[in-house]
């Protein structure tokens, strides 16, 4: 009995473009980095059975409610993001919650960023990626599918 091998399936450009599509995630009451890694798996296309590493076949994720996104402890307080100037003595530091209450929409957005590939597709995935601070979204011609994110306590 011969069988014939069947070369390796490689997503093209074309075919990930075609099937793109929109989540809707409600990021209320989700810790950070279980968002976050939901939400990077999504826009990498990983979910997907024609995932290619070196295409962009991933979907586009909308975020509402990122104010209300949780942080265990004292997380709030003691996580800091960092920024640099460029010049002697540039660095600033912010604490979450200077940074929630400043633009909630940066905190769910810098925790996906460190969690998708660096580079020009790195760009081009995170360019997928719209957060909102509140319930209202402009994407709703797009038609997003919500998505739930499960907890282990919740079933």
């Amino acid at each position: 009995m011969t069988t014939k091998n069947k070369p390796t399936y490689s997503q093209t450009k074309q075919d990930a473009e075609k099937s793109a599509a929109w989540h809707l995630i409600d990021a209320k009451d989700i810790p950070l980095g279980r968002l976050a890694s939901r939400v990077a798996l999504l826009m990498r296309g990983k979910h997907k059975p024609t995932f290619t590493p070196h295409v962009n076949g991933g979907d586009f994720v909308v975020v509402i409610n990122a104010e209300k996104v949780v942080l265990k402890g004292k997380k709030w307080d003691q996580k800091m993001y960092y920024s640099h100037s460029g010049y002697v003595g540039g660095i600033k530091q912010k604490s979450a919650r200077h940074m929630r209450e400043e633009a909630p929409e940066r905190v769910i957005e810098k925790a996906v960023k460190g969690m998708i590939p660096r580079g020009a597709l790195g760009h081009q995935i995170f360019k997928k990626l719209k957060v909102y601070a509140g319930e209202e979204h402009p994407h709703g011609a797009q038609s997003p599918e919500p998505h739930k994110i499960t907890l282990r306590n919740q079933k």
